[in-house]
């Protein structure tokens, strides 16, 4: 059934459910956290002001245990009154990648809908109201739109197949492909596949439009020397290859990043230039003559800066840190200024307000996100109003409103209004719920390794907790490793989740962490497993001192992906531990970088090819440990090894040779095969069984 739209500015002030609704009743006594209360929180997307700064559209997943019941829809906020949110889209297939008109009137979004075959720009008159209107009909669809200034075209992202010089080829493509009896898949190009994903001939390609139903789309790049390049492409995803991609200020050109070496994938770094091109098409020019990447383009509202985050991309390292950058336009000097050079932080995400000329950012540091700012030329740095814990997961700034997502550990992801004055929430879509849980705040410590470098670590209590009580810990270990524990409302590994039966749960940034500068996160190079595992086992020993709750007895760990990695390489190198838990963590280095859609880095990582003399790949092997088993150090405590049989970045022969090498060992362990998981445990029931599965586990070894 099709639900009539009035105008928005009737809606926001009809009857109906609000984002902001309070209950009246007096709130239930408190409860121990449960799967339902994680996985039936309201999920928030990052909202994106209008360019009068008066109204922040975001998405809102309603999740479901069965999928066909789960609903995403797109919802708008007024950011000039306190009258509460309201769906605008009534759609089961969910939206997203919306855009603003420069004139605040009309939203442009992606969605499939009825009919659609892919995901299909759609527009809506947010002043009018009415239907949304289907703008291109491509058999491969359409995403990441954007109005061009003056509001008549619209700039995407599509794709095409090899030799295609329009619509009616890829058509005539997609039905040869179809039609095809065999299933075989032919590969030329590396990586063959991506996290879940075989991949496929696909190109992606850069198209403009007249912002109208029926109008044609262009292909930019269309017989361009560019495009024709063996390595050229955009950033993998979910939905294909990305390319970011903006307006000039007049409208007369569009500016993208791209990467021209693809190709080298299996042996070197990639990266991504900057490049431009007139609007009417012709051959892009390379504005960036360097070896570094450059995503996030932004103008300044006069159009004569243009800013991007930057990695130098630096040889033979694993990490390099996520900068601020700029260029005067034109651009004519390829040399970018590094505006946050002194400071040794990843910046996460940056806007430029209205009406300033400060860039406002976010970046990681000990288990927290917050708000920081410099001014254009890179000076004065200044810490903004944050909240005092928790993690800003998104930021976007229209005209003088700055708006984003902020979220803790106890307190569900909602949207707030940022950079005039304290952060005020604008959303309560999870907060009646949350109120209702028995949980704590984590508790931040820091502590000083026996390699000189300071932890940050964070615990977190259990429902009814009683300091006077011994509890078991568990030691639940982050992935990456360029990864770090915040402060934050999560669903796969929940921590209060996993505490719930009455555990004690320590999370450690062990070295290799984002959130401490550069130098720590490269610190696992030629180290990849006994530093980091090291630091987790001293954090262990920190936290048995420090708490007189813990009882130093009763210990487990765990993790997935490079969690995953760790606690197989724990289990192969101690027996402190009275139970592990393995998600998609990998056995052999050697197998994981020949089966991983990744390799290159691994490398780096290793000092060198797996047919080197580098020593790393054996001796930082967990199934090159098992002589360990022999002498009583390592493979004796029980594991619980789990994988998704789609994962394609930590492939299922880890978790098959896990399994195997415990039984060779008579090791007590359990293993389960999600058949239709990836590298993370995604549908509800699955993400039930498996936290009952982790439950039952630690209960039989620790209770």
């Amino acid at each position: 059934m099709t639900i009539p739209r009035l105008s928005i500015f009737a809606i926001l002030i009809s009857a109906g459910l609000a984002g902001n609704a309070v209950a009246a009743d007096a709130p239930a006594a408190k409860h121990a956290i449960t799967h339902e209360d994680v996985w039936l929180m309201k999920r928030v997307g990052a909202p994106l002001p209008s360019p009068d700064g008066k109204w922040a559209v975001f998405s809102v997943t309603d999740p479901a245990y069965d999928s066909k019941e789960q609903w995403s829809d797109l919802w708008i906020k007024s950011l000039t009154d306190d009258t509460p949110a309201r769906r605008l889209t009534f759609s089961k297939g969910g939206e997203s990648g919306a855009n603003w008109s420069p004139d605040s009137r009309q939203l442009v979004f992606v969605a499939k809908r009825d009919g659609d075959d892919a995901a299909q720009l759609y527009r809506i008159d947010v002043a009018a109201g009415g239907e949304a209107q289907r703008l291109t009909t491509l058999t491969l669809g359409a995403r990441q739109p954007k109005f061009s200034p003056d509001g008549k075209q619209l700039l995407f992202v599509s794709d095409i197949y090899p030799g295609n010089a329009g619509e009616e080829d890829v058509k005539k493509s997609a039905k040869e492909r179809k039609d095809r009896k065999y299933t075989a898949r032919a590969y030329e190009t590396f990586p063959p596949r991506f996290f879940d994903k075989w991949l496929d001939d696909k190109k992606v390609r850069l198209f403009v439009m007249d912002a109208d139903a029926g109008a044609k789309p262009r292909d930019l790049l269309a017989g361009s020397k560019l495009a024709a390049l063996p390595g050229f492409g955009g950033g993998q995803g979910d939905e294909g290859q990305s390319l970011d991609a903006i307006w000039s200020q007049d409208g007369k050109a569009v500016v993208f990043s791209a990467s021209t070496n693809r190709d080298e994938a299996a042996r070197a770094a990639g990266y991504t230039q900057i490049f431009s091109m007139a609007a009417a098409g012709g051959e892009p020019q390379q504005l960036t003559q360097d070896k570094h990447s450059y995503h996030g383009l932004k103008f300044s509202a006069d159009g004569k800066t243009l800013f991007t985050l930057t990695e130098a991309e630096e040889e033979g390292k694993v990490y390099d840190v996520t900068r601020i950058a700029s260029f005067a336009w034109p651009l004519n000097n390829p040399t970018p200024k590094v505006l946050t050079a002194t400071l040794d932080r990843s910046i996460s995400r940056f806007v430029l307000p209205g009406g300033s000329n400060r860039i406002v950012f976010s970046y990681e540091h000990a288990g927290l996100e917050q708000l920081h700012s410099i001014n254009y030329a890179g000076g004065d740095l200044r810490d903004e109003a944050s909240l005092p814990t928790g993690s800003i997961g998104s930021l976007a700034a229209g005209g003088k409103a700055m708006v984003g997502v902020w979220e803790s550990a106890i307190n569900p992801p909602e949207v707030y209004a940022f950079g005039n004055g304290a952060p005020k929430r604008l959303t309560s879509f999870n907060t009646e719920r949350a109120a209702g849980i028995d949980w704590q705040a984590p508790e931040h410590f820091w502590f000083k390794a026996s390699d000189g470098r300071m932890i940050h670590n964070m615990i977190v209590k259990p429902a009814n907790f009683d300091p006077a009580k011994k509890y078991p810990l568990f030691a639940v270990i982050h992935g990456g490793a360029a990864n770090m524990w915040r402060d934050q409302f999560v669903i796969r590994w929940n921590y209060h989740l996993l505490a719930q039966p009455g555990y004690v749960v320590l999370l450690t940034d062990y070295k290799g962490s984002t959130g401490y500068g550069e130098e720590f996160a490269r610190a696992i190079q030629g180290d990849p497993l006994k530093g980091p595992g090291d630091e987790v086992n001293e954090a262990v020993d920190e936290a048995v001192k420090k708490y007189s709750y813990v009882d130093g007895s009763r210990l487990a760990a765990g993790g997935a992906s490079y969690g995953g990695h760790l606690a197989n390489w724990l289990q192969a190198t101690t027996t402190r531990y009275k139970a592990f838990v393995s998600h998609a963590g990998e056995m052999d280095l050697v197998m994981q970088w020949g089966s991983s859609d990744s390799i290159h880095g691994r490398e780096v990582n290793s000092g060198g090819p797996v047919w080197g003399d580098k020593a790393v790949w054996r001796e930082q092997s967990p199934v090159m440990q098992a002589g360990n088993h022999a002498k009583g150090t390592g493979f004796t405590t029980p594991i619980l090894i789990s994988v998704g049989e789609l994962d394609y970045r930590v492939p299922a022969n880890n978790a098959l040779m896990n399994y195997a090498t415990q039984h060779r060992l008579n090791v007590p362990a359990k293993l389960l095969v999600f058949p239709d998981e990836n590298h993370w445990i995604l549908k509800g029931d699955n993400s039930r069984y498996f936290y009952s599965e982790v439950h039952g586990w630690l209960a039989k070894y620790l209770k």
